[in-house]
């Protein structure tokens, strides 16, 4: 998604309550300075029916922050997860990414993003923020808003000519300097580390305020980089203490191994997990951001008002990488563990013996260069007649889409391998911050660097949305209001990826073939000087960085195979998915003349999705028995299959607010929400694995007759203005949500595939006397007697004297059975918090504070003593935020604090189910603008101004998945207003 889209969104989605509906339509108000803004999201909260919090541009063309997601973060309950620095992904109340649903003027739009191809969730970093004019994040639900927000709907608006008519213009220019990029090897580093930001807005009405045209447009280039250790590969385990596995750490010293000395080892029951490798990745990214909106406002009476809008974003992404590792074969080893379970390492060695004073193992030494552009177009209309004071009518349609791909030759994605193969005792320290590699016997003389295995990645993803809105209002009484509508949504999505992949990990071509010159000596330590034992004297700090596209040529070269060298041109996995959502809803508002003032808001929403699912997937032609107890299928060329599926919701909703005084305010909200099922879990087509067994074979599909996710929520919050600027609030809320999808197991018999096993010539053996498990005897009966049968081709003895050839399944045999693994909705959860908010402004003095704190608790949480999958809600943490401000009329300062408590990112790490726990984070911005007159602004702004690092870890904190070393941004600009 991107700012174009955001933009695209022509119809206004703020509320149409009566008399109190119309105070809460905030895109109408004027507000200029950062108080001014404090005081519009306050207002926005008071006067809205149920939970809702905001936030309102400074000025046209000003948001707080630059980029959207870092704004949301400041509201309770509003968590962010970063990328390349910047905020992208929210989670709220607990509830992740998938299950919030980001509107745009009131619309649902396409999402696309190639760091996952089968998600729902929207990614902030495409928007950028100069054409927004407020956000509105609904925690509970309304009748009349599309459906997909559990967590919350959060309505980014953009600004209309109408909405302040006249001529209003500005332009924008900046320099941001990413301190970051300099700290990156010469491979991988951006030429510059200052780069431009423009943008300019022009919004004017004519003839007697009938007509309107806005424009908005920026261009932001931004070069970064960051750092990372990682057990990029994951934890293998966990082991009992007393078990006995491929992985598992020896009792201790023994004459085939003496020194092989593990301290504190587990025993028993105790899990410990080793690591499968350690990763040292430098780089560098580079981004161009281009967003475009062009809207166009008719009114011609007074009555009616139209809007036509065309937006348009760009967002390119072009990454370089060059990294270090080791691979763990759990050869000999020696090791210390920490107490309890599940246990960790602390130093984790393993023993490789040197050959001639070197190492045989590989020093791997790897490097990536892709691009990747994401494309957002939109086309919307909008109407709205007011045909008398008591009736409204609005009409909204519009067509939109998301595309994403590769943007450079050597695909989305890309590794390319190479390594020195004089790796000796190889040792990781997991006892500090920083994991430290130390290897033995490195050579680079002696063993020269080589390409080794390679991956291009080739990737697609385009989500389209066609939508049409009809929306009613009915004033009725004197103090109340039905509000109706229809809803017709066309959700297509395509997912599709190809890799071009060459395991030769063991040398794909020989070291003469790459000068000495192409390889560029590096030290590690240097790029990871804030991370608590870096400056270890044991670190393996010496390796070689090289220009991804000179070697790749050279490699190209070398092998003879160039076409293994780039992407494939086409797809392997190609899956599509179409729903067609039909609802209605019904609200009723209405204010209760009473002691204490009542004001409440009935509704319902039916919904109806239907789904088709299509996939591309490998056709499975027949069952060939080659030995034994092994039956591959034989594949033919792919072909698209489908899985159909259904689904509807009745949704009840309910909001009331009670004026305890004048300024206090008592709510009260139930509600039910859906959040539909991730787009891998309702993918149609099955896929099967390649290899049957004589009981059967094994495969895998998704469900598209999946259910949404469900939510029923409770909120109960109260709220007192005790100042036109000042109000502190306390909100409870408690969630039960079920059906969330589990995987499960279906007996099915796809393609229809005839298996030899059960057949004619199987149940003639079994007559000759052969056992039903006795394959040798089965096959041997059957070459023997039947050489020539259809299907059969005879080959000769092997050394043992049974006979060899392959049994092909006939169509007068029987069907083979399959397990297929697929998903079903069987998980249940529930969560409850608490959100507190303060606002204080200190008279006239300029000065001011925002604080609050989301307090967020489920029982469902990750057992790290249990081995296996398992379910737990991800993204739950508590949160809270520190905002100061000192305004008057020539300066404006702010200085943010937003910390996050530890969370869970998610259940599996790259050896399988092993949870990721990202540590807490604390990250302090700084804003300073300064207004030289009237029209001429001045702004410095500092992000992440204390250098913070990132850190992942499983099971325990020893168990380190990731640590990332970022560092601050700087940015200066001017801002001009005509």
């Amino acid at each position: 998604m991107s700012l174009a889209v955001a933009s695209a969104c022509a119809a206004a989605h703020a509320q149409e309550a009566p008399a109190k509906a119309a105070e809460a339509e905030p895109q109408s108000v004027v507000v200029t300075g950062l108080r001014a803004s404090m005081q519009s999201s306050l207002n926005l909260k008071r006067n809205s029916d149920g939970i809702v919090d905001g936030i309102v541009a400074e000025d046209i063309g000003k948001f707080p922050d630059t980029n959207l997601a870092e704004s949301l973060q400041r509201i309770s309950g509003v968590s962010i997860d970063r990328s390349i620095g910047e905020g992208s992904k929210i989670t709220v109340r607990g509830v992740g990414p998938d299950f919030n649903m980001v509107l745009l003027n009131g619309r649902q739009m396409p999402t696309s993003n190639l760091g996952d191809l089968n998600g729902r969730a929207f990614d902030f970093a495409n928007l950028a923020s100069e054409a927004i004019s407020q956000i509105q994040v609904y925690k509970t639900s309304r009748a009349d808003s599309p459906t997909g927000g559990i967590g919350a709907t959060l309505n980014v608006m953009t600004a209309r000519p109408f909405e302040r008519p006249g001529l209003h213009s500005s332009l924008g220019i900046k320099g941001v300097y990413d301190t970051t990029n300099s700290n990156l090897p010469g491979d991988v580093k951006a030429s510059k580390s200052l780069t431009p930001e423009v943008s300019g807005l022009y919004s004017d009405t004519f003839a007697n305020n009938t007509f309107g045209v806005a424009l908005t447009g920026s261009y932001q280039e931004r070069n970064l980089g960051y750092n990372t250790a990682a057990v990029s590969n994951g934890w293998r385990g966990p082991f009992r203490g007393d078990e006995n596995n491929w992985g598992t750490i020896p009792n201790g010293p023994s004459d085939a191994c003496p020194a092989c000395v593990v301290t504190n080892r587990p025993t028993g029951a105790q899990l410990y997990s080793v690591p499968q490798n350690l990763n040292y990745n430098f780089n560098g990214v580079k981004r161009q951001r281009t967003n475009a909106q062009l809207t166009l406002q008719y009114k011609p009476v007074d009555t009616l008002v139209t809007t036509l809008d065309y937006t348009y974003s760009e967002n390119k992404i072009q990454t370089k990488r060059n990294d270090l590792s080791a691979w763990f074969n759990f050869g000999p080893s020696s090791s210390s563990w920490t107490a309890g379970s599940p246990s960790s390492p602390l130093i984790y060695k393993e023993i490789i013996p040197l050959k001639d004073g070197a190492g045989t193992s590989d020093i791997a030494m790897g490097a990536a260069d892709f691009a990747t552009k994401t494309q957002n177009k939109s086309l919307g209309f909008n109407a709205v007649w007011k045909p008398s004071s008591e009736l409204r009518f609005e009409l909204d349609t519009h067509h939109s889409t998301a595309t994403s791909g590769a943007d450079s030759p050597f695909g989305s994605s890309n590794t390319l391998g190479t390594a020195s193969f004089s790796r000796g005792t190889t040792t990781a320290d997991f006892s500090k911050d920083f994991p430290v590699l130390s290897i033995e016997g490195a050579d680079f003389v002696k063993a020269g660097q080589q390409v080794t295995g390679s991956v291009f990645t080739n990737q697609y993803m385009r989500g389209e949305i066609d939508q049409t809105q009809v929306k009613g209002a009915w004033k009725v009484l004197e103090a109340s209001e039905l509000k109706f509508g229809l809803n017709y949504t066309k959700s297509d999505n395509r997912s599709a990826f190809s890799n071009q992949q060459r395991d030769t990990w063991g040398g794909a071509t020989k070291p003469s073939d790459y000068p000495s010159s192409v390889w560029h000596q590096q030290s590690v330590r240097q790029y990871f000087d804030k991370i608590d034992g870096s400056s270890n004297s044991n670190l393996f700090n010496q390796f070689y960085t090289f220009n991804f596209a000179q070697v790749r040529q050279l490699a190209a070269t070398a092998s003879g195979k160039p076409e293994l060298y780039l992407p494939k041109t086409y797809f392997d996995n190609d899956a599509r998915t179409s729903e067609k959502s039909k609802a209605l809803y019904l609200q009723f508002n209405t204010e209760w003349d009473t002691a204490l003032p009542i004001h409440t808001a009935i509704g319902a929403r039916y919904e109806k999705t239907d789904v088709i699912s299509t996939a591309l997937v490998p056709a499975a032609v027949n069952i060939k028995w080659v030995s034994q107890n092994e039956l591959p299928i034989t594949f033919g060329d792919p072909t698209f299959t489908t899985l159909t599926g259904a689904y509807h919701n009745l949704l009840p909703s309910f909001d009331s607010d009670i004026e305890l005084t004048q300024n206090q305010k008592l709510r009260f909200s139930y509600g039910e929400t859906i959040g539909r099922p991730r787009y891998d879990q309702i993918q149609g087509g099955t896929t099967l694995n390649s290899l049957v067994r004589t009981d059967g074979g094994t495969g895998s599909q998704g469900n598209p007759s999946l259910k949404p996710v469900k939510s029923k929520n409770l909120d109960l919050s109260y709220e007192w203005y005790y100042g036109k600027q000042n109000f502190v609030s306390l909100g409870l809320f408690k969630k039960d949500l079920e059906n969330y999808a589990g995987q499960s197991r279906i007996i099915a018999t796809p393609f229809n595939l005839h298996t030899p096993v059960g057949g004619a010539l199987w149940n003639e053996a079994l007559g000759k006397g052969c056992a039903n498990t006795d394959t040798t005897c089965i096959r041997n009966y059957i070459f023997r007697n039947h050489p020539t049968a259809p299907g059969v081709t005879r080959g000769a003895d092997d050394a043992l004297g049974n006979a060899t050839g392959t049994i092909i399944g006939q169509p007068s045999d029987p069907v083979a059975q399959f397990q297929i693994t697929s998903f079903s909705n069987q998980k249940k959860a529930n969560l409850h918090g608490a959100e507190i908010n303060l606002q204080h402004m200190f008279g006239d003095s300029g000065f001011g504070v925002s604080t609050n704190y989301t307090f967020v608790h489920s029982g469902l949480r990750y057992d790290n003593n249990a081995v296996g999958e398992q379910f737990a809600l991800v993204g739950l943490s508590n949160s809270y935020n520190v905002i100061g401000i000192y305004e008057d009329k020539k300066f404006t300062g702010r200085l943010a604090y937003n910390w996050r408590g530890e969370f869970l990112a998610s259940t599996f790490d790259g050896s399988g189910p092993n949870p990721q726990y990202v540590e807490p984070y604390g990250q302090l911005d700084v804003s300073l603008t300064y207004a030289i007159n009237e029209k001429l602004s001045v702004q410095i702004e500092g992000i992440n101004v204390t250098n913070e690092i990132t850190r992942v870890h499983s099971r325990t904190k020893q168990q380190l998945e990731s640590v990332t070393q970022n560092g601050p941004r700087y940015m200066v600009g001017l801002r001009y207003k005509f």
